[in-house]
């Protein structure tokens, strides 16, 4: 058993390092157990990606989650590599000034949210430094120009939509202090635990949404606890409850899905009645039968049991233009209504369109910035991977009256091509938003051969856009760079980049 250091008075810190320590030897429970060293009195220096913080073992580096730079801790080493460590922090021997107690009380159990004991001011000054290590160190790039990255005006509850599974084996938080698990109710709605796929840890509250998501969850799991219907056993393939998603809107709309594994109608009707009848202010109520390997309902039948079968949200433009957006329950949308409307206004101040231009919109997704920024636009022209996705961009056209639209479903490597330009006709912008991975290498080179005027690279993983970056600066001037936080207590960043033709390309 490893040996805790009480080294604080800070009980609170030291529970959520116990917790940390069980959480290892849990893990490891079934299989042969490596023992690494315990490393004393390092200081962590920074906050590094995935939320793990860094501290410094002589030239190693050793990552750690949980803690905050200016600390100082002993790390019990989990894993090595040859370059660096991965550990947790055992004991904590002297508190960074940065350090603030974190508002959940699931804190380092369910895996969100790691930089929650940070200060919100802190948060934002590391996630800048993120973008602008990542510029200089792959693509460098000269940052002297970036803009101070823009806050999130909320530093909780502003996520619209929240996945919760439904499991008969949930995460035991307090199984450390030797209680028995014999005849133990293990029923848990709430999140995975990470690197468990098995386990759910089971919540009481979340902070990332508003205090309605709480209260269906717990209600749902009240109800069903009560009615002894059964939970989903991954391992089995058994059980009647799955997966619970709640969506909500800045206009008000409330949308809730039901993932159930098999059909039972009685107790499903039962069920569906009772989540109608205790939350009138449902907008849309949805069931799923999926009884498939996977949690995802991308390919499954979605049946209205009461409502619509979307919400709304409305976002302004700069020019005081608004735009709605039905969300479906297999629609993809910013997870932060409020900030992603604060970034597409930038995206439409950067791409400059007067009017007359043909815009690509790559990544298109559901279409929400190729229609945010359709009537400032001759011509607007999304791609996107998934058709589904496709036909809500097209329907988001239709219910605002954009008839200067088009999208296209495929692969953006094949779709990207010369004969696509000669039926669309060549871009004078080009806004791109790809996924984590960034831009395929062919893609950036086609860009170059197109040479729009201008590009807005929106992206939400600046190590892949300081590499296509370092690409397009072939023929491209960066102009202008802005961090956006849109995901608070979390690493995670946005960044834009506004690209511009230049001069000697142009005369030629």
């Amino acid at each position: 058993m490893l040996e805790l250091k009480k080294k604080t008075a800070n009980n609170y810190e030291l529970d959520c390092l116990n917790q940390c320590i069980f959480a290892q030897i849990f893990e490891n429970m079934g299989r042969k157990m490596k023992f690494f060293p315990i490393l004393e009195n390092l200081e962590v220096v920074d906050a590094g990606v995935e939320g793990n913080a860094v501290a410094k073992h002589g030239e190693k580096v050793v990552f750690v989650p949980f803690v905050v730079p200016g600390d100082v801790i002993d790390v019990k080493i989990t894993d090595k590599k040859k370059s660096f460590l991965h550990g947790r922090a055992i004991a904590i021997k002297k508190f960074s000034p940065l350090r603030i107690d974190p508002v959940c009380e699931h804190f380092t159990v369910c895996g969100g949210c790691k930089w929650q004991n940070m200060h919100y001011s802190d948060q934002l000054k590391f996630k800048h430094k993120q973008v602008e290590d990542a510029l200089t160190r792959i693509g460098k790039i000269d940052i002297s120009g970036i803009n101070e990255i823009l806050e999130n005006e909320t530093a909780y509850n502003y996520r619209n939509k929240l996945e919760f599974t439904f499991s008969n084996f949930r995460w035991l938080e307090d199984f450390q202090r030797g209680e028995s698990i014999e005849n133990r109710n293990m029923n848990g709605l709430g999140f995975h635990k990470p690197g468990l796929f098995d386990r759910v840890v089971d919540i009481n509250s979340c902070h990332l949404m508003d205090n309605a998501a709480n209260q269906i969850r717990n209600q749902i799991r009240d109800y069903a606890q009560l009615h002894k219907l059964s939970f989903f056993d991954i391992k089995r393939r058994d059980g009647f409850l799955r997966n619970l998603i709640i969506r909500n809107t800045l206009d008000g709309d409330l949308m809730v899905i039901l993932v159930f594994f098999k059909e039972m109608e009685a107790e499903r009707v039962d069920l569906l009645n009772f989540v109608k009848n205790t939350f009138p202010q449902i907008t849309s109520l949805i069931y799923i039968i999926n009884s498939k390997p996977n949690d995802s309902i991308a390919d499954q039948e979605f049946e209205i049991y009461h409502g619509k079968p979307y919400i709304t949200e409305t976002m302004t433009t700069p020019d005081g233009k608004q735009v709605t957006f039905q969300i479906g329950p297999k629609s993809f949308y910013q997870t932060n209504s409020k900030q992603a409307n604060r970034l597409y206004n930038m995206v439409m101040n950067y791409a400059n369109l007067q009017g007359s231009e043909i815009l690509y919109d790559l990544y298109t997704g559901t279409g929400t910035i190729a229609n945010f920024l359709a009537h400032r636009a001759g011509k607007v022209i999304g791609i996107e991977y998934i058709g589904e996705a496709i036909e809500d961009a097209k329907t988001n056209s239709q219910i605002n009256g954009i008839e200067n639209s088009d999208f296209v479903a495929g692969d953006m490597v094949k779709v990207l091509n010369d004969e696509f330009v000669a039926t669309h006709g060549k871009p004078d912008v080009i806004i791109t938003d790809p996924p984590r991975a960034g831009m395929h290498a062919d893609v950036v080179k086609m860009i170059l051969k197109l040479e729009p005027k201008r590009i807005v690279y929106v992206s939400c993983n600046p190590a892949t856009q300081a590499r296509d970056l370092a690409m397009l600066t072939e023929k491209y001037s960066i102009k202008k760079l802005q961090p956006v936080d849109m995901f608070p207590q979390t690493a995670h960043v946005e960044n834009i980049a506004l690209l511009e033709l230049t001069s000697s390309i142009l005369m030629d």
